[in-house]
């Protein structure tokens, strides 16, 4: 039996995990990662690279991807809890443009992984979150193409209220000016 349950988001490719957690009165123990075990759910990646980042209750990361270097991830949360989004990027896809987000939190230990040609981003709703993930090729800083965070297009159902209001957003500059998907694919 495996150790991981797979949820569809009926966006091919892009799921969200479960790890089976085990529990007693000194706490837990989980395995957050096993190749064998995402085999056997469908994910046959090799990764090579673990990140981790740190950031405040309103940021806001994202909405980015990779043009020549396309990444899969599998995207958890160790500290706090976030709202994570994956858009579907990926030309001649029936699901182009549409987005799945899902709360990623230490407390339900979700994961979610995205495949190659999608946009990713957070926002995160607690005081603070720590946000891992694993990648399936390096970070090219001269191959980023982002998405505009609130193209309307894509329409992404942020939680504002969860942070007071959009008012307490916080975004990178870059973050601030990407394209809409119709400039981007001009």
């Amino acid at each position: 039996m495996g150790k991981f349950t797979r949820t569809e988001t009926g966006i091919e490719g892009l799921c969200v995990l479960e790890p089976t957690v085990f529990e007693d009165s000194r706490g837990y123990f989980m395995e957050t990662y096993n190749k064998e075990d995402l085999k056997e759910v469908g994910i046959d990646i090799d990764f090579i690279q673990d990140n981790q980042s740190m950031s405040t209750k309103g940021v806001l990361r994202g909405l980015h991807s990779q043009k020549t270097y396309p990444q899969s991830k599998l995207v958890r949360v160790v500290r706090g809890e976030v709202y994570d989004v994956a858009v579907d990027l990926r030309e001649g896809s029936e699901t182009f443009g549409k987005y799945f987000g899902v709360v990623l939190s230490a407390e339900n230990k979700k994961q979610f992984f995205i495949p190659k040609g999608f946009a990713h981003g957070f926002l995160v709703l607690s005081d603070e979150a720590e946000f891992c993930y694993k990648v399936d090729d390096y970070y090219h800083p001269n191959d980023e193409l982002g998405v505009l965070w609130n193209d309307p297009e894509i329409g992404v159902e942020w939680p504002l209220d969860k942070i007071g209001g959009a008012e307490n957003l916080l975004l990178s500059d870059k973050d601030k000016v990407q394209p809409t998907l119709k400039e981007r694919n001009k």
